[in-house]
């Protein structure tokens, strides 16, 4: 499975599926190797196309700096996701700040609908989280979890408007 980003440039960017949640110690190995991980399961997200939330994490300073420019996605750009045959187009819809020392703002990232837990999904939707080091380190907060993750995630929120067949 791949990723493009046509708007940041990002072109062919493997994406790694593996059971889990979103920045645990196997989505930040796969991320540590310079791809995207996108946790599934019960925790987790779905996958590409499905309806519910399609979960991609992905580093911004380091290895390789994937989403190194994710913050500058704006809204109505395009995500391009290719897999299975298929080609999955998302468009950005909105951006969603979260704290990984608040629980309940966790629980809005890795929700099926992203930011609101508990709601049953009725669309696919898709969500591309990396850390905001950058922001948190020039407001002095230099909190980092087990694994070396600040504080804060920024999350780029879309929805599916097609797939096609390739």
């Amino acid at each position: 499975m791949s990723l493009a980003i046509p708007g940041l440039g990002v072109r062919g960017l493997r994406v790694v599926a593996y059971g889990g949640t979103a920045d645990d110690r196997p989505g930040t190995r796969i991320q540590n190797r310079g791809f995207a991980a996108s946790p599934r399961g019960t925790r987790g997200g779905v996958g590409p196309g499905e309806i519910g939330n399609f979960i991609i994490t992905g580093h911004r300073t380091t290895h390789g700096r994937p989403f190194g420019r994710l913050p500058e996605l704006a809204n109505g750009e395009h995500i391009l996701i290719t897999a299975n045959g298929y080609v999955h187009d998302y468009v950005v819809t909105r951006t969603m700040t979260i704290s990984f020392r608040k629980p309940a703002e966790l629980a809005q990232q890795n929700a099926a609908v992203p930011g609101r837990p508990g709601q049953k999904p009725t669309q696919a939707m898709i969500t591309l989280s990396t850390c905001a080091t950058p922001e948190d380190n020039a407001a002095g907060n230099r909190w980092r979890d087990a694994l070396g993750n600040p504080e804060h995630r920024i999350n780029k929120i879309g929805t599916l408007v097609s797939s096609r067949k390739l």
